[in-house]
């Protein structure tokens, strides 16, 4: 047997006997674990399995141990999502940590703070959020204007962000600030902020979906110890950059149907949704031009996962995701919104629900996730500069005249 084929028995082997049956079910629209330590857990199975995974540290699988990740080589790491996937395993936790800060603080951050961050990320236990965008200063991010100010062995900080995902609910943010406004790069810093700290507020952005997951974030003299300064002084943007590509890295998994994309009711493959709704002829959807689409969208699908999947590989190769992540992000926003359009016409009427008794919880749920999944072209860059980036950075095309 080969050191690849043991590991597989043993991942097998711990995931049969540790991971609660209720956890082998899809997660639903409340099953996604944020962590954290405003999290509260109705199902004693979800914490239970939170912390079987962070204690083994597979929630960040292939960080090094030291750091409390699971140490796994790439295709260990593979072989343990196999197992996950065989068994149907909800993910233990998601969230910003895992694929942005996380692998940003392996690259940039110092000792003291890769120690002091990353258990806790894998643990579940804090939560974090971004703060990028600003009123004035969205595509163009390095034109934000909130500024740190050094004041002893503190930044006094005073500004603001929007579009600040779950800032609410979340325990620290990472922050790009402004430290030198005599230049626009290169004066910007890289700033971690306990968001308990005096002088942080929030203030929820209600959408047309009647959710609030965007917030308004405020800093009215927030005082921050220099030692939660990531990187040098004014040496953000660089860090910026990684960062911006392993999110919107995250964002293309959206297309994948990952567990932050919303879905269909209870989770139901969309092709056994058609069936449901519209009747089936020997095993097959009934409806044969929906079927061609489902089809098609499922084909696309694949070809979009084994995209990703080599281009992962690459990365582990070669470092951080490169330009060639804004294609991803591109394509997985347009196949989430897609996805959503098929499940409206599967649904009929019955995905055009708002409220009332004649609608189910996962079809008020489809309606509002169709409204959402617009907002995937706008956040992590919008699909027009993802579209700029493409151009210039990946085919090398030339400048408009």
């Amino acid at each position: 047997m080969s050191e690849l084929e043991r590991f597989r028995a043993e991942a097998r082997a711990w995931l049969e006997r540790h991971c609660p049956e209720s956890m082998r079910t899809p997660a639903g629209a409340d099953g996604v674990v944020w962590g954290g330590r405003r999290a509260e857990f109705a199902n004693p199975d979800v914490k239970l399995w939170l912390d079987r995974m962070g204690a083994r540290g597979w929630t960040a699988p292939t960080w090094p141990k030291e750091y409390g990740g699971g140490g796994l080589t790439k295709e260990e790491n593979g072989v343990l999502q196999e197992e996950l996937h065989r068994i149907q395993a909800r993910p233990a936790l998601v969230g910003l940590g895992l694929p942005m800060l996380g692998p940003a603080l392996l690259e940039f951050g110092s000792e003291e703070q890769k120690h002091e961050h990353l258990p806790k990320i894998v643990r579940g236990e804090i939560r974090w959020c971004q703060g990028y965008s600003e009123p004035g200063a969205g595509s163009d991010l390095a034109g934000l204007q909130t500024l740190a100010v050094e004041d002893g062995d503190d930044f006094v900080v005073n500004g603001q962000k929007i579009w600040t995902s779950y800032a609410d609910k979340s325990d620290w943010i990472f922050c790009l600030v402004r430290t030198d406004a005599s230049k626009k790069h290169d004066g910007i810093s890289f700033l971690l902020i306990d968001m308990d700290s005096p002088g942080v507020s929030t203030r929820p952005i209600k959408l047309i979906s009647g959710s609030s997951p965007f917030c308004e974030t405020f800093f009215d003299g927030v005082r921050v110890p220099k030692s939660n300064l990531v990187g040098p002084r004014d040496g953000g943007w660089t860090i910026a950059k990684a960062l911006l590509q392993h999110e919107r890295a995250a964002v293309a998994e959206l297309g994948l149907g990952g567990p932050l994309a919303g879905g269909s009711s209870g989770g139901m493959p969309i092709a056994e949704l058609a069936k449901e709704h519209l009747g089936e002829i020997d095993g097959r959807i009934a409806d044969p031009v929906l079927r061609s689409k489902i089809a098609a969208h499922q084909m696309k699908g694949r070809a979009f996962a084994l995209t990703i999947k080599r281009a992962g590989e690459e990365a582990r190769v070669g470092g951080r995701p490169g330009a060639a992540s804004s294609i991803f992000k591109f394509y997985g926003t347009e196949h989430n919104k897609s996805r959503f359009e098929l499940l409206l016409e599967i649904l009929g009427v019955q995905g055009l629900g708002w409220e009332g008794d004649g609608f189910t919880a996962g079809e008020l749920h489809t309606a509002r996730q169709w409204l959402r999944s617009k907002g995937n072209s706008i956040e992590g860059g919008t699909s027009e500069i993802q579209l700029n980036v493409i151009s210039k950075r990946v085919l090398g095309l030339p400048e408009a005249k």
